[in-house]
């Protein structure tokens, strides 16, 4: 007996692209998109229910690529087939010759579950913009089963609209489905059990309906993790701060170190990081009026950290060089 075939829904993506925008954003024109698409199936990939074909995220990203190749002078026909790994592949090659990078990060996997969650986000998309969205339009309990675990996401948001200890553990197993990194619950009735629950299990928690704007910056700190993982442009060496190495007091007994090169880099570089824990302390209790200056604070504080991890890191190395120099023999230092 053949085992029973499990369903899954299609998600619904957002936001959607009309053909204007998409050749404003690619920089190709409207008639040379209508030609890709009778030609190579290079085409809007959404159908709404009324039958209008519309451009998701993933096939803006998509040509984005083929646009930035075309420029470049690859021709259409050799990269029309290809998928987004093979033409991120071609332009990181045509980039070490020295063609300029043309394309913006990659957007955030945002997957939004609950009927009424994604009628909000239907008169809400401005809060989605900086995102590439996925709309379930179900409860927790039936995403559990429906939503395709080929699927991924970087976060997901769950409506969970009288939050109890069973959804709690619905929306973990959704977002392990899917291999979010976060998750945001939001709720409109929910006692403090519930809540500290959430909290422990490291989960966000926000009353439903939420602000838009407070929404958009949750949305906005995912962006900032994505690329100090990933790495962006110049800046691949970036990551997630990282817990101090040194105290007030060391970083004071260092700066009077001497190296094996006789330098000031010890006490140069304990300058720059006391200074850069004072700004980092400046920076994380700097006050707001607004979630769009807390998301701008939010990035200077997390590169802040990371300038200070690095010159750390620099510190480590300068006073690890003055070791080498007390441990060696009189007849290694004549050498």
């Amino acid at each position: 007996m053949n085992a029973p075939i499990k369903a899954t829904v299609t998600l619904e993506p957002r936001p959607l692209y009309g053909i204007g925008t998409v050749a404003r954003l690619t920089g190709l024109k409207s008639d040379t998109l209508r030609v890709w698409e009778r030609r190579y199936g290079l085409g809007a990939s959404y159908k709404s229910a009324t039958g209008r074909r519309q451009y998701t995220q993933s096939d803006l990203d998509h040509l984005q690529l083929v646009s930035a190749l075309v420029k470049q002078g690859v021709r259409i026909g050799e990269i029309a087939a290809s998928d987004r790994k093979t033409l991120e592949v071609l332009l990181q090659q045509q980039n070490q010759f020295g063609a300029p990078k043309s394309l913006p990060p990659s957007k955030p996997r945002v997957v939004f579950v609950g009927a009424e969650l994604c009628q909000w986000i239907d008169g809400h998309q401005g809060c989605i913009s900086g995102v590439s969205a996925l709309l379930a339009r179900m409860p927790v309990d039936d995403a559990i089963a429906l939503v395709d675990a080929e699927q991924s996401a970087d976060l997901l948001v769950a409506h969970c609209p009288s939050l109890t200890l069973q959804q709690i553990r619905g929306v973990e197993a959704v977002a392990a489905r899917l291999g979010a990194r976060r998750t945001i619950v939001l709720y409109q009735f929910a006692n403090e059990q519930w809540l500290a629950e959430l909290e422990r299990s490291g989960h966000s928690a926000l009353q439903y309906p939420v602000e838009p704007s407070r929404l958009a910056f949750e949305m906005g700190r995912v962006q900032v993790e994505k690329e100090t993982t990933e790495g962006i442009g110049n800046l691949s060496d970036l990551m997630p701060a990282k817990p101090r190495l040194f105290s007030d007091q060391e970083l004071l007994a260092a700066a009077e170190e001497k190296i094996v090169l006789d330098c000031e880099c010890p006490r140069h570089l304990s300058e720059l990081i006391r200074s850069l824990n004072d700004f980092e302390a400046y920076s994380s209790a700097c006050s707001v009026e607004n979630w769009k200056d807390a998301a701008i604070h939010a990035s200077i504080y997390a590169y802040t950290c990371q300038a200070r991890h690095l010159m750390e890191k620099a510190l480590q190395s300068a006073l690890e060089g003055r070791t080498l120099a007390v441990d060696a023999t009189p007849a290694q230092k004549r050498a």
